[in-house]
């Protein structure tokens, strides 16, 4: 008789997957039980479209409407399980169950709210989405989310990483100089085209109150998908790359040294995107080198950015004419 076989832990990353996999396979599990409890009760085609006042104002198929219940809830626990395999998002982990939970939630809990709306009704004319039905799926994306985060395991603790510092660049007295390069991130605009579909798709089935939240964090996060980063006389400038306009401007008064170093996005600021810490802040696309600001307030100014030694000199050249301007 062969001795029992020890048990051992499944690998880290095969259990972030199966943590990522199972809201989506309880969403559709729950969402097909409270259409097989509901069944004979449904009309058809059903209301799942909703106006301010709560009326019903769009209709589909219950096989149309089921079918895009399920696909979208397959395709986004596929997509989150995928992300969960990544190596570069190892760090991440915890935010991407995070954020995987709370879609489940936000698309499972309005497709059984309208489910059984319609089946109370009767009629799909007749059916109501009060406000308070709105409240209910905020609350429970958000629990979700909380406990995608909490079996993600501990984020990582921030790391000390010393400035490497950055030489001046020699300019001449009255010559003008400037520098200006993007950065980036296809992962923010992945997650931020997923989340304005999320988004839509909430907004039909439940009403437009309810998808406008992830509709415009998914605007947000594809306005910082990818971002010009400029140097100049004027200071630091941070500008959508479609737009013109600068969403983010530190003039070189506010400045006192800015050097460049190493930057891991989840260890320093625990996420992309423009992150703002206790005593730092700033736009965070993607790890590696990043211009680092020492504001006067005692703040620092990080942006990730490609060739930033060259920008952090740049300003310290600035700086110094500046202060040679002032009589400093």
């Amino acid at each position: 008789m062969n001795p029992a076989t020890p048990f051992t832990r499944p690998p880290a990353d095969t259990l972030r997957v199966a943590i990522a996999a199972f809201p989506f396979l309880i969403a559709v599990a729950v969402v097909a039980g409270v259409h097989h409890k509901t069944a004979d009760r449904l009309p058809d085609p059903l209301a799942i479209h909703f106006g301010a006042d709560g009326a019903a104002d769009g209709f589909a198929s219950v096989r149309g409407f089921l079918l895009g219940a399920v696909l979208a809830l397959l395709v986004l626990g596929v997509g989150c399980a995928v992300l969960t395999r990544v190596r570069r998002l190892t760090p991440a982990a915890p935010w991407v169950l995070a954020l995987g939970w709370a879609l489940a939630a936000f698309l499972a809990v309005p497709a059984c709210m309208t489910l059984l709306d319609n089946a109370a009704a009767g009629q799909a004319r007749a059916v109501r989405a009060p406000l308070w039905e709105v409240l209910v799926v905020m609350a429970a994306g958000l629990l979700a989310g909380a406990v995608g985060l909490w079996l993600g395991g501990p984020l990582p603790r921030p790391r000390p990483t010393g400035p490497q510092g950055a030489p001046r660049l020699p300019l001449a007295a009255g010559e003008r100089a400037g520098w200006s390069r993007t950065t980036g991130s296809p992962l923010l605009a992945v997650l931020g085209l997923v989340t304005c579909c999320a988004g839509l798709y909430l907004g039909f089935v439940a009403g437009p109150f309810a998808g406008v939240a992830l509709g415009a964090a998914g605007v947000a996060a594809g306005a910082l998908a990818s971002v010009r980063v400029t140097v100049d006389r004027r200071g630091l400038a941070l500008a959508p790359a479609l737009l013109p306009y600068a969403f983010r401007r530190i003039p070189l008064d506010r400045v006192t040294e800015a050097t460049c170093r190493n930057v891991d996005p989840f260890a320093d600021f625990g996420g992309w995107g423009y992150r703002v810490r206790a005593h730092r802040s700033g736009l965070v696309l993607r790890s590696g080198e990043g211009i680092v600001l020492q504001l006067r307030s005692g703040r620092e100014f990080v942006v990730t950015v490609d060739d930033a030694a060259t920008a952090a000199a740049l300003l310290n050249a600035l700086l110094d004419r500046a202060r040679l301007d002032r009589g400093d």
